[in-house]
C-alpha cells in the first residue's frame, strides 16, 4: 500500500460542524476539503453512518476522505440522527427518518459555498444500504453512488435471515449495535449537553434484536428499505462493489441485471472491507478507481470508466481451505453485460454414482438427519478477513452430510454466477432446514467450500407466506447458492453436500427432522474463456492518505491521540448446542465499553441471551450505564417471541 502525503490540492479538515434540519435537529459532520474550495467549489461525497465518526470509523476515514479531498472533492462523514455526536434518537436500521434526514443533508451540502452543487454517496455495509435507499428517493443533487458490501433485499440477503432460516450473525450484529447506540456524544464537541443527550439515548434505546426476531417472514417491515421492490426508482448511476469472501455479494449481479441506469459491478476476493485495504488480497487502488467514477459522473470528465465491461470479477484459483487467507490467487475476468447472453449452465444430476451429466442415472432415495453440530467448519456468515473467520476444511462436515460428487475432472472448469440445486424431497416434520454446500475436493481429500445456500423448507414457495410441510408429501424445491467465481482444476472433484443443520451459522428448526431426497440436479454457471478478459486494463496498486493509528495503553484499551480519548472494550460471546437437541441452542453475549478523558469516564455494560422452546424464541437483555462510579441507568428486557415456521 502506498501512503500519499501530498495531494494535487492541499486539504483542510473541519473537525465538527452541525447540519441543521427543518425539525430543529442538528447532525454532526466531519468534512475534508481542498483548501481553495470556496474559490473553486467541488462536488461533495457523503458517507452517512451510525458508527461514530469521532471514535468509531476514524481509522478508515483517515485513509479515504483526505485522499478524495486532495483530488478535488469534499469528503463528508455524517453521524446519523441519534448516533455519535448527532442530536435525536435512532430507532432502528434504515428507518424512514434516516432517509428523510439524508435528503436534507444532500440539499444542505449542495448549497454550501464550497460545493459545486453535485453530490455523490459512498459507503460500505450500512453506508452501502442507505446509498441505494437514498438514491431511490431521487434527491436532485445526488448524481451517482458507490455501494459496497450491501444489499437490495433486507430480508433475503442480509445478516438476519438466509433462505428463511434465522442467522445467528444477526445476534452478533445486534450485540454490537445495541452497545454502540448506548454510548454518549463527546463532551469536547457537544459541550454540557452531552449528559442530557446520553440519558435520552439510554432511556429510549430499543432492543433492536426484538423486532428483527419477531418479523420472521418477508413482510412490510423488511420490504421497507429493500430497493428490489422497485429497481426503477433509482435514477442515478450505481457502482456496486463487493468480494467473494464477504456475506454481501449476491446483490451486485441483481443490481446489474435489474437496474436501468448506467451501472458497473466489481467483485474481488475480499471480505467485508473497502477494497484498498480488504483481506484476503490482492487489494487494489480502489480510491483511484472511485476517482475515475466520480470524475465521470460528478465533474463530467471522460475517464473511460464507462467504456469498460459492466462487471469485473475475480476468478479465484483453488486453494487449500483455511480460516484465514492473506491473499487468494486468481485473475480478473470481465463481462460486457450481466447476465451474459447465450450462456447455459452445466447440469449435473444427483445419482447413486455421484454427480453425472446423464439424467437417466438412477438415484435411490436418501435420508438426511444431521447432527445439530454440523456446520462447525462454516466460518462466519460475514467474514471481515482480519482473523480466523472463514470456512476451513469441510471434510468433517461433509462426512456427516449427504454427499454427491463427480469423478476427478479431466480438465479445468470455471464458474461465475449462482449455482442452483433443484430437488424433489419429503420431510417427516412440519418445519425443516436444508443446507446445500458446493465444494472443491482436492486430490489430498481436503474440501474447499466454494458456495452454499440455505432454505427453510416452509419457505419453498416464497418468503412472504411460509407453509408447514406435510410429512410424507413430495415437494419440488429450488435452492439458489451464493454467487461465486471459482476455478476447479483438473484432477479435483466437484462435491455437493446436503445437511439439515448448520450450527452456529443458522438457528436449528424446532425438531430434528429427516429429509428424504428423491431426485435432484445441480446447475453450475460454467464460464468459458472470453476475449474480453485479455483486454481488461490492469488495476493500480492501492493508495491511501496517512493512516491514523490509535495508541495501545493497556489490555483492550487504546488512545486516540488527536482527540485525547481513551476507549476500552471487553466482551464474551458464546454459541452452544447439544449434538442431539435443537432446543438446547443458546447464544450469549456480555460486553463492556468505556470512554475516558482526563477525569471524565463513562462505562456501558450490555448483555444479551437468545434461546428457544419448540414454540418460541426467548430473548433476554440488560443495560447498565455508569458515569464515573455512579450508575445512571439500568434497564432489562425479557421477551417471548412466537416462532413463525422457523
Amino acid at each position: 500500500m502506498v501512503i500519499v502525503t501530498e495531494f494535487p490540492r492541499p486539504v483542510r479538515v473541519i473537525e465538527h460542524t452541525l447540519i441543521p434540519l427543518r425539525d430543529g435537529t442538528k447532525l454532526a459532520a466531519r468534512i475534508w476539503l481542498p483548501e481553495d474550495a470556496e474559490l473553486h467549489p467541488v462536488p461533495a461525497i457523503l458517507e452517512y453512518l451510525p458508527y461514530r465518526k469521532r471514535d468509531g470509523t476514524y481509522e478508515r476515514d483517515s485513509l479515504t476522505h483526505p485522499y478524495l479531498a486532495g483530488h478535488g472533492y469534499a469528503g463528508v462523514r455524517v453521524d446519523i440522527r441519534g448516533s455519535g455526536d448527532s442530536d435525536g434518537l435512532l430507532t432502528d436500521e434504515y428507518a424512514p427518518q434516516e432517509q428523510d434526514d439524508a435528503l436534507e443533508i444532500i440539499a444542505w451540502l449542495a448549497g454550501q459555498p464550497w460545493c459545486s452543487g453535485a453530490v455523490g454517496m459512498m459507503g460500505i455495509s450500512w453506508g452501502g444500504f442507505n446509498g441505494l435507499q437514498v438514491a431511490a428517493r431521487r434527491p436532485p443533487a445526488l448524481k451517482a453512488i458507490v455501494t459496497i458490501c450491501s444489499t437490495d433485499d433486507r430480508y433475503a440477503d442480509d445478516v438476519h435471515y438466509m433462505g428463511g432460516a434465522k442467522l445467528t450473525a444477526g445476534f452478533g450484529w445486534a450485540s454490537f449495535f445495541f452497545g454502540a447506540m448506548c454510548l454518549p456524544p463527546d463532551p469536547a464537541l457537544v459541550g454540557a449537553r452531552w449528559r442530557e443527550m446520553w440519558l435520552q439515548r439510554l432511556e429510549n434505546v430499543p432492543l433492536f434484536l426484538e423486532p428483527w426476531t419477531r418479523h420472521q417472514r418477508r413482510d412490510s417491515y423488511w420490504r421497507h428499505g429493500s430497493v428490489c421492490e422497485d429497481f426503477q426508482a433509482i435514477q442515478c448511476p450505481v457502482y456496486a462493489v463487493g468480494g467473494w469472501t464477504d456475506g454481501y455479494t449476491n446483490a451486485i449481479t441483481r443490481l446489474l441485471k435489474n437496474l436501468s441506469v448506467p451501472r458497473k459491478g466489481l467483485i474481488g476476493p475480499w471480505a467485508h472491507a473497502y477494497p484498498h485495504f480488504a483481506m484476503p488480497g490482492p487489494q487494489i487502488g480502489f480510491l483511484q478507481e472511485m476517482l475515475r467514477w466520480w470524475d465521470h459522473w460528478l465533474k463530467g470528465i471522460d475517464t473511460g470508466v464507462m467504456a469498460e465491461p459492466m462487471l469485473r470479477a475475480w476468478m479465484t484459483d483453488s486453494v487449500k481451505p483455511a480460516t484465514y487467507h492473506e491473499t487468494l490467487p486468481g485473475r480478473w475476468v470481465g463481462e460486457s453485460i450481466w447476465p451474459p447472453v447465450n450462456r447455459k449452465p452445466l447440469r449435473l444430476h444427483l445419482c447413486d454414482d455421484g454427480l453425472l451429466r446423464s439424467e437417466r442415472a438412477p438415484l435411490t432415495s436418501r435420508d438426511i438427519c444431521s447432527s445439530q453440530t454440523v456446520g462447525k467448519h462454516a466460518g462466519n456468515w460475514c467474514p471481515f478477513g482480519r482473523a480466523a473467520d472463514q470456512a476451513d476444511d469441510q471434510r468433517e462436515d461433509d462426512s456427516r452430510s449427504l454427499v454427491f460428487e463427480t469423478e476427478p475432472l479431466a480438465e479445468i472448469f470455471e464458474i461465475l454466477g449462482a449455482p442452483v440445486v433443484t430437488l424433489e424431497l419429503m420431510a417427516d416434520r412440519p418445519v425443516a432446514n436444508l443446507v446445500v454446500r458446493l465444494c472443491d475436493v482436492l486430490p489430498s481429500g481436503e474440501s474447499l467450500r466454494v458456495s452454499f445456500g440455505i432454505l427453510n423448507l416452509t419457505h419453498r414457495d416464497g418468503h412472504e407466506s411460509p407453509a408447514p410441510l406435510v410429512p410424507g408429501e413430495r415437494y419440488r424445491v429450488r435452492v439458489q447458492l451464493n454467487d461465486a467465481g471459482a476455478t476447479f482444476p483438473a484432477g479435483h472433484r466437484i462435491r455437493l453436500a446436503l445437511s439439515t443443520a448448520y450450527w452456529p451459522m443458522i438457528w436449528p428448526s424446532p425438531e430434528a427432522s429427516t429429509v428424504t431426497v428423491l431426485a435432484g440436479a445441480l446447475d453450475l454457471p460454467q464460464r468459458p474463456a472470453e476475449g474480453v478478459d485479455a483486454s481488461l486494463s490492469s488495476l493500480p496498486e492501492p493508495e491511501t492518505a496517512t493512516p491514523e493509528r490509535p495508541t495501545a495503553v493497556g489490555p483492550g484499551v487504546v488512545r486516540i491521540e488527536r482527540v485525547g480519548l481513551e476507549l476500552g472494550t471487553e466482551g464474551r460471546f458464546k454459541f452452544d448446542i447439544s449434538d442431539d437437541d435443537p432446543l438446547s441452542a443458546v447464544a450469549e453475549m456480555q460486553r463492556s465499553q468505556t470512554l475516558a478523558r482526563d477525569d471524565w469516564q463513562v462505562r456501558v455494560e450490555t448483555s444479551m441471551r437468545l434461546s428457544c422452546t419448540r414454540e418460541a424464541f426467548l430473548l433476554q437483555a440488560s443495560l447498565r450505564a455508569l458515569e464515573g462510579p455512579d450508575e445512571v441507568c439500568r434497564r432489562s428486557w425479557d421477551c417471548t417471541i412466537p416462532r413463525d415456521h422457523s
